[in-house]
């Protein structure tokens, strides 16, 4: 549970960092990435340790990858739909559903 928790909060951080901007174009982008690159050294330093817990003790390095890209997705659905306001199309559940086939798979003995 540990891993999880530590995967969806790195992933809350790297969404702000890399996406967080996106509602402010008029700040010059040296300084986007200045405080992006910022943001997302909290996001290393909670993902390294999030991966190092996780393998070996319930994960291997697939089920680690596709566990963060399901996570990361649901993380920058709720930042897009509430921060960015887009509108959530019935694609992208369509795509969600079958990437969580694939974590199906993965995670398959």
């Amino acid at each position: 549970m540990k891993t999880i928790l530590l995967l969806v909060a790195s992933n809350i951080f790297m969404t702000i960092a890399w996406y967080g901007h996106l509602k402010n174009q008029n700040i010059p982008m040296w300084k986007a990435i200045l405080v992006a690159w910022g943001i997302a050294f909290f996001e290393y330093c909670l993902m390294v340790p999030a991966n190092r817990l996780g393998y070996g003790n319930g994960f291997n390095g697939f089920q680690l990858k596709m566990t963060q890209e399901v996570i990361t997705l649901v993380v920058f659905t709720v930042f897009a739909v509430f921060y960015l306001k887009e509108p959530f199309h019935w694609k992208y559940l369509v795509s969600f559903v079958l990437l969580l086939g694939a974590v199906y798979f993965a995670f398959k003995k």
